[in-house]
């Protein structure tokens, strides 16, 4: 601008020379305009909409949950590991009015795959300024898989909805009772695939209201999930861990020596208190015991005592020892004839 201004002298020779000056200050003024518009342009498009003339009217659905034991204290010695709200579900499937938003934008689904990011909740927006209704079917993720009945198969067992190791066990227990044999127990998993269906999905129907942000409305259903045990992690490493089981082991063996102990004192205790009672008679029985055992341990068959007396043999049992040990005799001599002479005893 310095650049563009007359010197004074040139003003003075000229008169008409202030018209370019009027000329140039009015410029200064509209640059200064031009520029100042521009910055609240650029201030302006870095900040969002608010001409509420051009705001499209639209609602928006979150789907989210939590635990009822978060709002309580824990009862373990350790907090329980915060899961996200997806990992409960196998799948979600959001169903809005086919007649507002069409037939290729009504369902909003999600479903569990090997590269699932797990969430903590659903959001879904659509344009719109009604209520809208909508049906929310959760799939749940069941550890171990369960599986619905065929409504056949549920009547006759009793069972809706159950793991495959329970329904092939109640299936048993009905064969069982009808004794029926001429189905293979391999066959029925084969048989009962036929038979088993996904569970039925937990359906919510749900009013989508029209509400200012202001005044957002939450409602609240109550569905029933399967939660991990804190025990369980726990009770693995118990089970897996073998310096428990060595330690169990050897108060065990100690166990064992100890009652073997105990036993063998007790059996002393009695030798002794016989011994003090009537030492005689506890004399003349242990002789009497232990010639016993001699016997055992010789192979010795009879008394060598007794028989050496004649009195012995003229006891009520010694007639009928003879004759048996004659008939074994003369068994013995007729085989061996018989046998010589090549004859077959019949």
């Amino acid at each position: 601008m310095a650049d563009k201004i007359l010197p004074q002298r040139v003003r003075d020779l000229v008169p008409e020379s202030q018209a370019y000056m009027d000329l140039l200050a009015f410029e200064r003024k509209l640059d200064a305009t031009i520029m100042r518009k521009r910055l609240d342009i650029q201030e302006a498009l870095k900040r969002p909409m608010k001409d509420e003339e051009n705001i499209v009217p639209s609602w928006e659905l979150r789907v989210e949950g939590r635990l009822l034991e978060e709002t309580q204290p824990p009862k373990t010695d350790g907090p329980r590991q915060k899961r996200k709200f997806s990992t409960y579900f196998k799948s979600l499937v959001i169903e809005l009015d086919r007649e507002l938003y069409g037939p290729d934008n009504h369902l909003v689904e999600w479903h569990r795959t090997s590269a699932t990011q797990e969430t903590d909740g659903f959001q879904v927006k659509r344009p719109g300024e009604e209520n809208v209704k909508c049906t929310i079917m959760f799939l749940l993720d069941y550890q171990p898989p369960q599986y619905k009945l065929d409504p056949r198969l549920a009547r006759l067992m009793g069972i809706h909805t159950q793991t495959r190791p329970v329904i092939v066990n109640a299936i048993w227990q009905y064969i069982k009772i009808f004794e029926c044999n001429r189905m293979k127990f391999s066959e029925i998993p084969q048989r009962l695939s036929a038979l088993l269906l996904p569970p039925d999905p937990i359906v919510i129907h749900h009013l989508i209201s029209k509400d200012t942000p202001e005044n957002k409305r939450t409602t609240c259903y109550d569905i029933e999930v399967e939660v991990d045990d804190t025990l369980k992690a726990q009770m693995q490493s118990f089970l897996l861990s073998t310096a428990s089981q060595n330690e169990i082991a050897a108060y065990d063996n100690k166990i064992y020596e100890t009652v073997e102990t105990i036993n063998q004192l007790k059996i002393n205790r009695e030798f002794f208190l016989g011994f003090a009672r009537d030492p005689p008679e506890f004399i003349n029985q242990w002789i009497q015991s232990q010639s016993q055992d001699l016997k055992v341990m010789t192979d010795v068959v009879g008394n060598p005592e007794e028989e050496r007396r004649a009195d012995f043999f003229h006891l009520p049992w010694s007639q009928e020892a003879v004759c048996r040990y004659f008939y074994g005799k003369v068994q013995q001599k007729r085989a061996e004839l018989e046998q010589a002479l090549g004859i077959r005893g019949t």
